[in-house]
């Protein structure tokens, strides 16, 4: 089968294909994940929590992200290979998140580089687009911000919120990002933004209406010792193999089973 690109993902959101997305971290997972039909893999910053055991994803640094990136990318043939910008490693400029983006790409295999923030990121998403640098933009709650949002909080429920994130998913499109993630937000609000948008929106705890869905490895496969959050589900309760869990998870989400209603956010 072909390599999946940002092209193709923007078909298949054309198309009305959703798209399967999970991540990884290492070798192993990631030629599972690859083999079983996965469309994209993620290596997030999540693994400062459930690789390296942090509270949250702020410890993470981009030489830990260049090495889990790595071991992924030998693992894959045909999945779109996305990899989380750390916390500080774009902040601070578009010249200084280049840098960073680019040792993800050069010495991890990155083919896609993932920040979190809206408007104020706008130019830094545009400065990578222009140096050839493909972006996926991330809205609502964002992991990285945990401390200015009071906790892993759902965001957008309050009018004046909500429309910023539909605005910020506007200014990110114009800006040049491919891709959209849509963290825990309310159903209605990511049904709304994956309608105004060309680009696909990727959903984790944002309803069955997104283009696609992402979930943490871990999580779904039910072995994270700590609470999974409400919008995840144990694809392994049934399944004989971690393989099984990972396809029924994958056919979970391209004929639109998950997430179900129970596992997304309502405005109220």
């Amino acid at each position: 089968m072909k390599p999946v690109t940002t092209f193709t993902l923007r078909e298949m959101k054309r198309q009305g294909e959703k798209i399967a997305c999970l991540t990884a971290y290492d070798y192993s997972f990631a030629s599972l994940l690859d083999t079983a039909g996965i469309d994209m893999i993620m290596i997030g910053d999540s693994l400062g929590m459930v690789m390296q055991g942090h509270d949250s994803t702020l410890p993470v640094s981009v030489a830990d992200m260049v090495y889990h990136c790595r071991c992924v990318a030998r693992g894959v043939q045909r999945a779109l290979i996305v990899a989380d910008m750390p916390f500080m490693s774009y902040q601070r400029s578009p010249a200084h998140a280049f840098a960073s983006a680019g040792r993800l790409m050069q010495k991890g295999g990155a083919q896609v580089v993932k920040l979190e923030g809206g408007e104020p990121m706008a130019e830094t998403v545009r400065f990578l687009v222009e140096r050839g640098i493909p972006v996926c933009g991330h809205l609502g709650l964002t992991p990285q911000s945990v401390h200015q949002l009071g906790g892993y909080r759902v965001q957008g429920r309050e009018t004046t919120t909500a429309e910023r994130i539909r605005r910020d998913a506007q200014v990110l499109q114009q800006a040049g990002a491919s891709l959209l993630v849509l963290e825990a937000v309310p159903t209605e609000l990511a049904k709304a933004i994956t309608s105004d948008l060309e680009i696909p929106t990727i959903g984790i705890g944002a309803g069955k209406d997104c283009d696609g869905q992402v979930l943490v490895l871990q999580d779904m496969l039910g072995i994270y010792p700590r609470p999974s959050p409400k919008f995840s589900k144990n694809f392994m309760q049934g399944a004989n193999s971690v393989e099984a869990a990972v396809k029924s998870y994958i056919e979970a989400v391209k004929f639109g089973k998950f997430p179900a209603l129970e596992h997304g956010f309502s405005s109220s």
